[in-house]
């Protein structure tokens, strides 16, 4: 009789331990998927605040340029004109 009585203990806490595993294994998925999540997020962020600086410093770049090339050409358009005044005079 006791024999069963143990089996039977033994069968329960088998039992119950799978249950505490299965529950252990479901938390820790959750907060895995959790720390996926957010690291996703902070790497999306890191992502779009990157591409939109040197956005910004392609821009800068961009008008930098612009203004070289006008003033260079404003520079030699105007020498050009000096240069055909005097020939003209």
């Amino acid at each position: 009789m006791l024999g069963g009585l143990g089996k039977l203990a033994a069968e329960g806490l088998a039992h119950r331990t799978e249950k505490a595993t299965e529950e252990a294994v479901h938390v820790v998925e959750g907060v895995v998927k959790e720390v996926v999540e957010h690291a996703k997020e902070a790497g999306e962020k890191a992502i779009s605040e990157a591409f939109k600086k040197a956005q910004e410093k392609g821009d800068k770049v961009v008008k930098e340029v612009t203004e070289t090339v006008t003033n260079t050409v404003t520079s030699a358009v105007t020498h050009a004109a000096e240069g055909l005044g005097r020939l003209g005079q």
